[in-house]
Order: C-alpha cells, then sequence, then structure tokens
C-alpha cells in the first residue's frame, strides 16, 4: 500500500504458537541468560537438531513413542542421545508449565547404559608423549601446560594472561558454576614448569593463548587445536578437558584429599571431587590404611571404649553375688 517491495520470504519463518519452534523459542528464552556461554553453545547443539526435523509439529502432539523413535535414530552414539532426551524433558517441563500439555513424555524412557567417567583422563605417559612431540616454546606445549598445571577449563584458559598472575598465584573466576552465577574464585601457586612455560609468550601478548596473529583464541578454537595436537602426538582418546581431570587424578593420587582438588579445580560439588579420589590411588591408601592399624595386645590396649561385655566385673559387685 505504501509502494514499498517486500523482502522475499516475509512472514515464512514466523513461530507458529504452540508448535516446537515456539517451544524451543521460549525455552532459550528462560534458559540461556542463567548458565555459561559454553553451556549454552551444548544446549543448542542438542536442541538445533530436533529443532530442525520437528519444529512445525505441534508440542501437545509428541507422544511416548515419538520419544522413542528420537531415541532410536541416535543409538549410534549413545550419549549424545542421552544428552538429547535429558534436554527434550526440560523442554516438555516447560510445556506442561506453560499448559501446552499434561504430561511429559520423555520421562519413563530409559537411557542408553554409557561409560559415566566420561572424557578420558590423561595417564602419565600420554602427557610425556606430548611433551615428546611439542617442545616447550610452541603453542602446543604452552596450551597444554597451562591447562595441566592449573586444571582450568577451557572457557577459562584462553582468558588467562599477565593480569591473572599476583604475587606468584594465578588467580581467576571459573565461569561454568552452577552455584555461582558470578563464577568461583581459584587462587592456586604458579607451578615452576608453568611459570618457566610462560616466560617464552611475548611480553605485548594479552593472553597467554592468543593466536600467532595476536588474536583471541575461543573456547572451541583451542578445542581444535588440541585435537590436531593429539593426533599428531598419536593421541587419539586425549582431550582438553582430559587435561582437567589430569590435574585432579594427580592431586588424589599424591594427597587423596577431596578439598585439595576442589581448591586446585574450583569444583562446587563435592560429589564430582570425590570420583577423583575414590578411583586413583586406591592400592596405595589401601597400604597407607592397614599400615596404620594396630596389632594384637597393642590394639587392645589402644581400644579405649571395649565392648561391655568384655568389661571386667568390678570386686565388689563380685563379692556381692551368692549371698
Amino acid at each position: 500500500m505504501n509502494q514499498q517491495k517486500t523482502k522475499p520470504g516475509a512472514g515464512a519463518n514466523r513461530t507458529v504458537p504452540g508448535s516446537f519452534n515456539d517451544l524451543v523459542v521460549r525455552f532459550y528464552k528462560l534458559h540461556l541468560p542463567t548458565i555459561a556461554a559454553s553451556t549454552a553453545a551444548d544446549y543448542r547443539a542438542v536442541i538445533e537438531p530436533l529443532r530442525a526435523k520437528h519444529g512445525h509439529k505441534r508440542v501437545a502432539h509428541m507422544q511416548r513413542r515419538h520419544v522413542i523413535e528420537i531415541k532410536a535414530d541416535l543409538a549410534a552414539t549413545p550419549m549424545q542421545a542421552n544428552k538429547t532426551l535429558k534436554r527434550l524433558s526440560q523442554m516438555m517441563d516447560l510445556a506442561v508449565d506453560l499448559e501446552w500439555r499434561t504430561d511429559n513424555p520423555v520421562k519413563g524412557v530409559k537411557r542408553f547404559p554409557v561409560n559415566s567417567e566420561g572424557f578420558h583422563t590423561w595417564d602419565e605417559g600420554e602427557i610425556a608423549r606430548f611433551y615428546e612431540i611439542h617442545q616447550m616454546g610452541t603453542p602446543a606445549h604452552r596450551a597444554m601446560t597451562l591447562m595441566l598445571y592449573t586444571g582450568a577449563a577451557k572457557c577459562d584458559a584462553v582468558k588467562l594472561g599477565r593480569g591473572n598472575i599476583r604475587d606468584g598465584r594465578i588467580v581467576y573466576r571459573r565461569r561454568k558454576t552452577k552455584k555461582n552465577p558470578e563464577g568461583f574464585e581459584v587462587n592456586i601457586p604458579v607451578h615452576p614448569y608453568l611459570a618457566e612455560t610462560l616466560e617464552h609468550v611475548a611480553p605485548s601478548a594479552f593472553t597467554f593463548l592468543q593466536t600467532e596473529n595476536g588474536k583471541a583464541r575461543s573456547p572451541a578454537g583451542l578445542g581444535n587445536s588440541m585435537r590436531k595436537w593429539c593426533d599428531k602426538a598419536g593421541l587419539p582418546l586425549c582431550t582438553s578437558h582430559g587435561l582437567r581431570k589430569a590435574i585432579c587424578r594427580r592431586i588424589a593420587e599424591v594427597e587423596g584429599d577431596v578439598f585439595k582438588v576442589m581448591a586446585v579445580s574450583g569444583h562446587t560439588d563435592i560429589k564430582e571431587a570425590q570420583k577423583y579420589c575414590e578411583r586413583f590411588n586406591r592400592k596405595g591408601k589401601a597400604d597407607s590404611a592397614i599400615a596404620g592399624l594396630p596389632a594384637g595386645a597393642e590394639s587392645e590396649q589402644n581400644l579405649t571404649n571395649h565392648p561391655a561385655r568384655f568389661v571386667k566385673n568390678p570386686i565388689n559387685a563380685l563379692k556381692g553375688k551368692g549371698k
């Protein structure tokens, strides 16, 4: 009417109320602002394939058999299938809250059995092999050492620089924390080998892991680079996240203290940190425990609270018997 040309396809992508597309938009609006950027990217990576295939369908029409079909389509990647079911269940809970449906069809659908250990934890042989291929001064060596001796995740490691070094300590806030949206502060001493490695960083560098062009390295970019560096070293199972698990393993093997693991790694959930103390160096802990037990008569002397049946009756009490 105003004699203006409309753009091709205008309105074609408009979200239909009550559709899966509509639910995705609402889910993102509610959840993505409350989580870290890296977690938000994981959410999108799981949800967008569903959106592309089912976006036009009405949420109210989803049945349990449809959920099973989605699970079956992802059977070749069971961990991805389980993540998809988890996100889909969250979205269906939202649909119930919005009164679009009265039930969550995902609940009760069994997950695939998978290895609960997740990412592979680097062992000492793999660490030595990586250092053998990637020498001091290379970006690969620097990235490896920074994550191995700080326990920083990719999203934190790419932001670390000289501004985080204070009085011989490296101080930063973990971005990915559920209990503290502002991030949990990690404050640990700089390991001598890490200090030696960081001496090779140019004085003008804003971050330790910036690219050769002086640009900030993204978490995804660091992950892709680590994949190439690990492949070059013949380490197909190793990943950047596995380095974070490696420092937790080392601490558990040396100290066996869950709180020391948490202080370095920045874990806020004691159950997550406890896994390392439970899994690693069990033989050494058993040796220490058995060696500390008293032996023979020594144990009798060290026991202060004897069971009542072993306590000798007082002499006066014995005299009173038989009268």
